[in-house]
């Protein structure tokens, strides 16, 4: 597997241990009933500091217990002015970390700092994710590279689950001589291979493709390819028809074994087109619960960056407060996938508050009681 190097990475590579437990200090809480100075008893928290200090404090409670993450990083264009403070012991990780992030070409150490801020910060959330949880992360080209070697060392290439691309703008910019750049990724990754990737909601769009045109009892059906994907030299066989026509095998042969085939005759959800030249695999939509998810995820489904600075204009009377704001439908839409309705949800780069506006809307939708 390849490894990722840069320099002061072994400063930092053990930094997380040396971060010290630091106890919350409770301010306010989210309904009438709690008082200052009490313990919440919602079960939410909303917590003001570093990040890495709040990741640390969270351990004692919650390791192995979060069930979905997702955070949305600072993309490191060279243009933000994000600053990490970490006390890490190297002054010239202390150096790097303290300064504001120039341009490429005016600071060519920009990866390292960056990568020197995300690595503690993802062991920690590695330690929090529960074993059959999940982690999202938002990224765009200038550290999505860097980013998918740092996650397959801490979470371990074998449990990376996809990158999927979201369309975060359509109107096309109006800059000649280069690409219009319209998409982010987001990386997934399990704990474990007990993660279950769950289920989107189907719509009378989906179902379009079924229908019942020989009114079978069993209802709405489509139609299934037959053919194997990969050459399998024991799914090559001869289909004799009702009639003792033959059909000839596939290329790559039959999907499925020839008993298991015949067995899928007499249930008649394979059948024989009107000439008995070929077989019609019959695909029925009370057998389908939800539908996957797909590896691109637009706009118009999940929202763009323009309807987040929407939504945050009427919660902050035409202001936004927040630079480059994700969508509540994106976060909606990850945890429709990665969280059920007692699931707890962590978001350490929270931002204008998506994953949190997400969490509450979903609960309304559902009745659920996620935290």
């Amino acid at each position: 597997m390849p490894t990722l190097h840069w320099i002061g990475k072994d400063k930092i590579i053990n930094h997380h241990q040396e971060v010290p437990y630091k106890v919350l200090d409770h301010k306010y809480g989210f309904s009438e009933n709690e008082k200052p100075q009490t313990p919440s008893g919602s079960g939410n928290l909303i917590i003001n500091g570093d990040n890495l200090e709040a990741l640390k404090s969270l351990l004692p409670k919650y390791e192995g217990k979060v069930n979905c993450i997702y955070i949305d990083p600072p993309y490191n264009t060279g243009n933000e002015s994000w600053v990490y403070n970490d006390n890490v012991n190297s002054p010239k990780i202390k150096k790097w970390l303290g300064k504001v992030v120039g341009k490429e070409s005016e600071d060519l150490t920009r990866h390292d700092k960056w990568l020197c801020m995300m690595y503690p910060r993802l062991k920690l959330l590695h330690k929090l994710l529960a074993k059959d949880g999940a982690i999202f992360i938002s990224i765009d080209d200038n550290e999505q590279a860097n980013l998918k070697l740092m996650m397959d060392e801490i979470f371990g290439n074998g449990n990376f689950v996809s990158d999927v691309i979201w369309q975060h703008s359509i109107q096309p910019k109006g800059y000649l001589g280069k690409f219009s750049i319209h998409h982010n990724h987001t990386f997934v990754y399990s704990k474990h291979s007990s993660f279950i990737l769950g289920s989107l909601t189907r719509t009378e769009e989906h179902n379009k493709a079924y229908s019942n045109p020989d009114n079978d009892p069993r209802g709405f059906w489509r139609t299934g390819d037959v053919r194997n994907a990969l050459y399998r030299p024991n799914l090559i066989y001869d289909i004799v028809t009702p009639s003792g026509k033959i059909i000839k095998p596939q290329k790559n042969g039959w999907r499925w074994s020839k008993e298991t085939l015949q067995e899928k005759i007499e249930t008649k959800e394979i059948i024989f087109n009107k000439t008995e030249t070929n077989i019609i695999r019959k695909i029925y939509l009370d057998n389908i619960e939800g539908r996957a998810p797909e590896t691109i995820w637009f706009g118009q489904d999940v929202g763009t960056t323009r309807d987040a600075n929407k939504t945050l204009k009427e919660i902050f009377e035409k202001e936004i407060p927040f630079d480059t704001p994700k969508p509540v439908k994106l976060v909606e839409r990850i945890l429709e996938i990665c969280s059920n309705s007692n699931s707890i949800i962590l978001d350490s780069f929270a931002g204008s508050g998506t994953t949190a506006h997400a969490v509450l809307n979903l609960n309304k939708q559902d009745g659920g009681n996620r935290k």
